[in-house]
């Protein structure tokens, strides 16, 4: 079954393993975690490199 989707069978047992006995809405939910996690880690390393630049710069002056 987990080839005829397009996916390995370790992906399949996988998700299997981490959303058994889910709601599709508690499923949902997590998604949406997890993608507001990724949005939130994304940022803090964009403001992390922003105030390391600021730094060289200063340094340098």
């Amino acid at each position: 079954m987990p080839r005829r989707h397009g996916i390995s069978k370790q992906t399949f047992y996988r998700w299997k393993a981490k959303c058994s006995g889910m709601s599709v809405s508690d499923a949902q939910k997590l998604k949406t975690l997890e993608d507001e996690s990724r949005r939130l880690k994304k940022l803090l390393v964009e403001s992390m490199l922003d105030v390391s630049a600021l730094k060289d710069l200063l340094g340098k002056n």
